[in-house]
């Protein structure tokens, strides 16, 4: 009889047909599955040659079978991997003979949160096995095998053992006040305190990099008609992702396409040229370019350099959500002679002349897309995601009113010793020491099934 325990079993490789295709299965005592598969005992940790074969002992497929006795496997229980022919209907008669044999069907990134609920993984590393299988540039992949190796965590345990024993030094003020050391300046705290706020800064800024690499940034292209949307889009692209032709209005709907730069995925949005116009399907296609520019982290406002912008773009300029980044770029140079370049305006903003349909112009757009998005080239970028962020930030808010309550004369210790407390627990959701269960469902439920 099999044993009546939670054996999980999955499809490991995508959908559809390939070479190979691999089953997936883990759970506790998996040896009776092993002998009823394969009809024999196989060697653990190693590939063996096997018939995979079904309740009758009739064959389903042939080939390797790998047993991985817990703990030493990826989810720290025993695993089986059955890697067999690719075919979809192959792959689902050997998935039904997993179920028939007691197994039940993996849920989404159940075999990766199996892996952090038996300390195989922390949550921060678990997150970039999602990450790395997502990567859509080298550079994110790169950054993502970074935090899988467990970089990201080690940066974050480094503050957290800083941040423990100066709570040690706390608590010990605290539990010994009549004693006439000083223990937090005897260890130089409020310096170390300093430090700790420095080094977190540093980790958020390599966070913030690995969240461009992760998500990379939304840029929405607007303008009147016949401005060179659609042609700048495609210059950028290095491809005819758009129709291009003189005629006003030719697009009518959002055009997307997604490239790199620098590593960076940078997903670009060509929009319908907005106007006035009492075509329905054009006015369709303007109502979309609004709910593109209110997704946008970067909106660039086209104008035909031969005119600059007029009444209609600074109609344009007014309607643009006040959280989206806003660049002017001044297109067809090549028609009026102007240099091509960057153009400061002071006040922080900027215009960059070009002609989409030369090239020229187009280096200096693509730095100031990197400027906006605050990249600087580091070969130790971890890959990283907006919650964490938000807790790097939740820490440096508690580190912060920690000095604030330093300066004070006597400082209140209580309060002090707290915001450390909190400090440390904003750290610990990134790894998942501290972390709500509701937290990890939606976490794990994105990963893909087999994973």
């Amino acid at each position: 009889m099999m044993p009546k325990r939670d054996v999980i079993a999955a499809v490991a490789t995508a959908p559809g047909r390939g070479g190979i295709g691999v089953i997936r299965i883990s759970g506790p005592d998996l040896g009776a599955y092993v002998a009823a598969l394969a009809g024999r005992d196989v060697p653990p940790r190693q590939a063996v040659l096997a018939t995979f074969r079904d309740a009758a002992g009739a064959p389903l497929d042939q080939g390797l079978l790998l047993h991985f006795p817990g703990p030493g496997s990826f989810t720290g229980e025993d695993v089986i991997e059955l890697h067999g022919h690719g075919g979809p209907v192959v792959l689902q008669l050997l998935l039904s003979r997993c179920l028939d044999l007691g197994a039940r069907l993996a849920e989404p990134g159940e075999f990766t949160r199996r892996a952090f609920e038996n300390g195989k993984l922390d949550l921060a590393q678990a997150e970039a096995v999602a990450d790395l299988i997502d990567a859509s540039t080298a550079s994110a992949a790169r950054s993502a095998v970074r935090s899988l190796q467990g970089d990201f965590s080690r940066q974050i345990h480094v503050l957290n053992d800083e941040l423990i024993e100066l709570r040690a030094l706390t608590e010990a003020t605290l539990d010994f006040p009549e004693e006439e050391i000083d223990f937090l300046e005897a260890a130089n705290a409020f310096a170390r305190l300093d430090a700790l706020s420095q080094r977190l800064a540093a980790i958020f800024a390599k966070a913030r990099q690995g969240k461009l690499l992760q998500g990379g940034l939304h840029v929405v292209l607007v303008g009147q008609p016949n401005v060179g949307k659609s042609s700048l889009l495609n210059a950028l692209a290095g491809d005819e992702l758009a129709i291009v032709t003189p005629i006003a209005g030719t697009t009518r709907d959002v055009v997307r396409g997604t490239l790199q730069i620098e590593g960076i995925p940078l997903h670009v949005v060509d929009t319908a040229g907005l106007r006035d116009t009492e075509d329905q399907v054009e006015q369709i296609g303007i109502a979309r370019t609004w709910k593109a520019v209110d997704e946008a982290d970067v909106v660039l406002l086209l104008t035909d350099a031969q005119h600059g912008i007029t009444a209609a773009e600074e109609a344009i300029l007014t309607r643009l959500p006040a959280h989206a980044i806003r660049l002017t770029v001044e297109n067809k140079v090549d028609l009026t002679g102007d240099a091509p370049g960057l153009v400061p305006e002071g006040q922080g903003s900027q215009r960059i002349r070009l002609s989409a349909k030369t090239g020229a112009g187009m280096a200096e757009l693509r730095q100031a897309l990197l400027d906006i998005a605050g990249w600087h080239p580091q070969e130790d970028v971890f890959i990283a995601r907006e919650r964490h962020l938000r807790a790097l930030a939740e820490a440096n808010l508690h580190l912060d009113a920690a000095r604030d309550q330093a300066k004070l004369v006597p400082p209140p210790l209580e309060l002090f010793a707290e915001e450390l407390r909190l400090a440390q627990q904003a750290l610990n959701s990134i790894t998942g020491e501290f972390t709500a269960d509701d937290l990890l469902g939606e976490i794990f439920g994105r990963f893909c099934i087999g994973k």
